[in-house]
């Protein structure tokens, strides 16, 4: 990657921006690395709209919020094009290609559940999403885990989840205020490069700005849990669901995977909307599809508000949950990106944000291993039982062992040959099929 001169940026019109927006939207394939590498692509080598240091300096911002980075990257150089219309359309585009694919997966999901050949289909693609969820694990520790102290914090927040089951927003706080006070006290504890000095005070506009976007995109994002208390009140299943990912969205730092077990816990044990191992399908999906992979939670609303549907019929009751949790999901994006943007200057010289973050993506590695290892449980055998202490344990002699033979496949063409994602899915997929595994089939009568 080399830098564009200044002088050979291009100012799109907007509509030729808009086209762009929705090619990059179709295309977004393959996690958040994939959309980045796609949109440096088209923004910066080809278009020339974006230079590479004002490209690499917004990301670092966008891995300073909660909420897929990949999707407020895509808004953030939507609104340093065209302002806030940029913005809008920018973040839009990166995220309904996919909503619309992954509302279509999860109608076929609960609607083709009572066919054998569909499950057989699924343990294939949860033994490829343990593979998956490996790799993301292996790839964030080696980039993050740089200092003895980011290492002890991963540990610790492994083993506060998977010994302790502590609840995710506090594993997420905690690393923030530890971070924090590194980068303050002890800087050399975490590596972090020296704050830049001299940073110019924003604009005066900048704080009208911040409180513009805070109060619109506020009321944006309560305005359906406003309609839902005033029509159906907080005992309908669209309240829990909303209220949920509302709170998600403040604390989802580090991506789907971050969060995935902590959603997982809450949507099985907690409000019962899934039942176990339908988290690994819902990530399956969410692999297969376009857009950020947060669009998981898009199919346990779903999910949720199908199983609940009353007074709604039951496509209704989803298709409204789909919504709802897209929206409570990605309005905060907005309200982020629209916000924060005209301070982006100042928070790059700002050393405890820094040091918050280094602090919580080596959380997040302790919070994906949990996730690994939850995967592998629920997958690998079919039945677990709780101890006196809270933690599910396999039963050895029920180890599922064609699933076994298909996550040692997916290992093999992801570490071995590199496949890329989309492959070696269809092909464990194939293999499920092919094995005719099926198990307890889901009632979603």
């Amino acid at each position: 990657m080399t830098d564009v001169p200044d002088a050979s940026l291009k100012i799109p019109a907007f509509g030729e921006a808009v086209r762009a927006y929705a090619r990059i939207g179709w295309l977004s394939f393959g996690g958040p690395a994939g959309q980045i590498a796609l949109m440096h692509r088209e923004f910066v080598d080809e278009r020339r709209w974006v230079d590479e240091s004002t490209f690499l300096h917004a990301l670092n911002f966008c891995h300073l919020l909660p909420g897929p980075e990949a999707q407020q990257l895509a808004t953030w150089i939507g609104w340093r094009l065209h302002g806030f219309r940029g913005g809008l359309a920018a973040g839009l585009l990166f995220v309904i290609p996919g909503a619309l694919v992954m509302l279509g997966l999860s109608l076929l999901y609960v609607t083709a559940a009572g066919l054998g050949w569909f499950a057989a289909l699924f343990v294939g693609i949860k033994a490829a999403v343990l593979a998956i969820v490996v790799q993301a694990l292996l790839r964030i520790a080696g980039r993050a885990l740089q200092t003895p102290l980011l290492r002890g914090i991963a540990v610790a927040s492994f083993v506060a989840l998977a010994a302790f089951a502590a609840p995710f927003p506090l594993v997420v706080l905690s690393a923030l205020v530890a971070g924090w006070a590194a980068a303050r006290w002890r800087p050399g504890w975490m590596k972090l490069a020296p704050a830049k000095n001299g940073a110019a005070p924003p604009r005066r506009s900048a704080w009208r700005e911040s409180l513009t976007a805070a109060l619109l995109w506020g009321a944006i994002w309560a305005a359906p849990m406003l309609l839902i208390l005033v029509t159906l009140g907080r005992d309908h299943v669209l309240w829990d669901i909303g209220a949920f990912f509302s709170q998600l969205a403040v604390v989802t730092f580090g991506g789907a995977y971050a969060v995935l077990a902590y959603m997982a816990q809450a949507a099985v044990s907690g409000f019962g909307w899934l039942r176990p191992g339908e988290m690994a399908d819902g990530l399956g999906l969410a692999e297969t599809t376009p857009g950020p992979l947060i669009l998981v939670t898009q199919f346990v609303g779903f999910l949720a508000a199908w199983r609940d549907a009353a007074p709604f019929t039951p496509f209704v009751a989803a298709l409204l949950g789909s919504l709802l949790t897209l929206w409570v999901t990605f309005a905060p994006c907005f309200l982020w990106i629209f916000a924060f943007a005209p301070w982006i200057d100042r928070l790059e010289r700002a050393a405890g944000l820094k040091g918050a973050l280094a602090a919580v993506t080596a959380a997040v590695v302790g919070v994906i291993a949990n996730l690994s290892l939850w995967f592998a449980l629920h997958v690998l055998f079919r039945r677990l039982e709780p101890t006196a202490g809270g933690l599910d344990l396999p039963v050895l002699a029920s180890v599922d062992w064609p699933a076994v033979l298909l996550a040692g496949l997916a290992f093999l063409l992801l570490f071995r040959f590199r496949l890329g994602i989309i492959p070696m899915l269809a092909i464990c997929a194939a293999g499920g099929l092919i094995l005719g595994l099926g198990g307890p089939l889901l009632d979603f009568a």
